[in-house]
């Protein structure tokens, strides 16, 4: 993938040299920055992921312009909004939760979502992915539904309501 530079951006499954940059790149877009990401992940949590299911990112040069999480359910036992997530919408016994999914705000609208995911599901083939998105989080309703993710439920959480969507990889 090039961008309009013409410097190439590669995506890939992470390595713990890339845990530094997703942690800027999480830091950069949290709801008080003005970004739509709800938590922060410590970088120890991070590196545990990554050990248990493949986490994406998008690299320029050396820079971390994107990522993609996803953890095991068994992982996410302890998170309330997770649980109710799956209280909403079981899914399958494999299945895992995709997300969050974060794009650099100089990167959006290139389309790197969607290599994001495309590289997960070549890492997930055939395992259902689960996640859930705010209600007013209209960019990112709209791009999972592109991505042809299905809503199968929602839930209401802190106030918000949360739509949930599901995929097979």
């Amino acid at each position: 993938m090039t961008d309009t530079q013409g410097t190439s951006t590669r995506v890939g499954v992470a390595t713990e040299a890339d845990i530094d940059g997703i942690v800027a790149l999480q830091a950069a877009n949290q709801m008080a920055r003005g970004g739509m990401l709800s938590a922060e992940l410590p970088r120890s949590r991070i590196a545990q992921m990554m050990q248990a299911m493949p986490l994406i990112v998008a690299r320029n040069r050396n820079d971390i312009t994107g990522f993609l999480m996803t953890t095991t359910r068994a992982m996410n036992a302890d998170i309330p909004i997770v649980k109710a997530m799956f209280e909403a919408y079981e899914g399958t016994g494999d299945a895992y939760v995709y997300g969050p999914i974060c794009v650099g705000a100089s990167e959006r609208g290139k389309g790197l979502a969607q290599s994001l995911f495309a590289q997960l599901r070549l890492q997930q083939p055939g395992r259902e992915g689960i996640l859930f998105i705010r209600e007013d989080n209209e960019a990112s309703l709209k791009a999972h539904r592109r991505m042809g993710m299905k809503q199968v439920a929602e839930f209401q959480f802190n106030g918000f309501v949360y739509r949930v969507f599901s995929y097979i990889g």
